[in-house]
């Protein structure tokens, strides 16, 4: 019985010692047979291949010119930073923010533009996209034919597949095919991903899990979503769909269902002071949480006990996660971070009381207010998973 497909063997091992060298290069041949656990004869066609394409660089360590040092000098392997370009966006209500990086995931040029955006037609909406996309390009030094990927982070319901958002604030229009009239406008492959998973692979290749290879991340945001990374890969739903974490179900109240966007979402949270003139200001700008934040310092009982409701419900859902996931750290960003002690403290406890004794100490919590700049670099490292994972061919640049 055929119990495996070579030729998918031959390509996971190339993006394993790839992936190997991007997170620990410059790293040795022998170092990456070690952590890949793969012969060091299998890594050194691996290695010569990628070298061939131009995916990686030799680097030589030691003085090849000192006749005293006995034997070859020590030859380490890393990225190619010029193997590949991308750009990464975050796309909000309030504001658009682009990255350019190159293949090793430096940040070429950034760009932010506090630009309202939600609910303008689509039309609209593409042309400030297009717009930012090749300024960002132009600023650094580029030009789009430079480009090999974009990708765009959008809050919502995404299906990566087929490039469709499924549902978004930014939208009035639902199922809107936004990858093809993006890579149509700008004649270079565009991907839409949900920014939860981008800042879930920020994380990954940049930022607070560059050391694991399975993790969660929960993003509280205009939407809550949800990241599960397992064994280096993001996990997706049917379709590649990503997770609405703010349809949780919770339990069941005197008006039926109850979803954790109507306890934690930033709607919830805000409640009747969004129709306060300077608040609902705030709100239109984008810093609902921040003015949220200064209310509470000054002890406003309303949004006080808001941000501990929320706090409790993101607590039990964090501690159904871990029952379910068990992951060795979980990562919470976004604006709701900004509502503070309150928040926090609720968040916590009801952690701590909703999980179960025989998982106890076995996730980390981690808290991370990321710059937006963070988030935009999430999804170029979005578009360079694709071209990393594209390989289950082994030619090309493109992997």
């Amino acid at each position: 019985m055929k119990t495996a497909d070579p030729e998918l063997m031959r390509a996971i091992n190339r993006l394993n010692v790839l992936d190997t060298i991007r997170r620990h290069g410059p790293i040795s041949r022998i170092e990456i047979s070690e952590r890949t656990e793969l012969s060091t004869t299998t890594v050194s066609a691996i290695t010569a291949s990628l070298l061939d394409d131009g995916l990686i660089l030799p680097r030589h360590e030691g003085d090849i010119r000192n006749e005293a040092v006995r034997g070859r000098p020590r030859v380490a392997l890393e990225l190619n930073p010029d193997a590949a370009r991308v750009v990464g966006g975050k796309i909000a209500a309030n504001r658009m923010v682009f990255v350019v990086t190159n293949f090793r995931g430096d940040v070429l040029s950034k760009l932010a533009l506090p630009i309202r955006i939600d609910r303008q037609p689509i039309g609209v909406i593409a042309d400030l996209v297009e717009d930012g996309v090749r300024r960002c390009v132009v600023d650094a030094g580029l030009s789009l034919e430079d480009v090999d990927s974009i990708c765009l982070g959008f809050p919502g319901v995404i299906e990566h597949r087929t490039g469709y958002i499924r549902s978004s604030p930014i939208f009035r229009d639902i199922n809107v095919d936004f990858a093809a009239e993006m890579s149509t406008r700008l004649s270079t492959p565009t991907i839409v991903e949900s920014d939860a998973h981008a800042i879930t692979l920020g994380h990954h290749w940049f930022g607070r899990a560059r050391d694991l290879e399975d993790m969660v991340l929960i993003s509280l945001e205009q939407t809550l979503g949800l990241g599960v990374l397992h064994g280096n890969r993001l996990f997706r739903g049917a379709g590649g769909l990503s997770h609405n974490l703010g349809d949780l179900v919770l339990g069941m109240g005197p008006n039926g269902v109850v979803r954790l966007f109507s306890q934690a979402g930033e709607s919830a949270i805000l409640g009747e002071q969004q129709a306060d003139g300077r608040f609902a200001e705030a709100i239109r700008l984008g810093r609902g949480m921040t003015h949220a934040q200064a209310l509470i310092k000054a002890d406003d009982d309303r949004l006080i006990a808001s941000a501990i409701r929320a706090g409790e419900a993101v607590g039990l859902t964090i501690a159904n996660i871990v029952t379910l996931f068990a992951p060795p750290r979980v990562i919470l960003v976004g604006s709701s971070l900004a509502l503070g002690e309150p928040f926090l403290n609720s968040l916590r406890d009801a952690y701590a009381l909703a999980i179960p004794p025989s998982l106890r100490g076995v996730s980390e919590l981690v808290f991370d207010d990321s710059s937006d700049d963070f988030w935009a670099q999430g999804a170029a490292a979005v578009a360079l998973y694709e071209l990393y994972e594209s390989p289950w061919s082994t030619t090309g640049p493109a992997l």
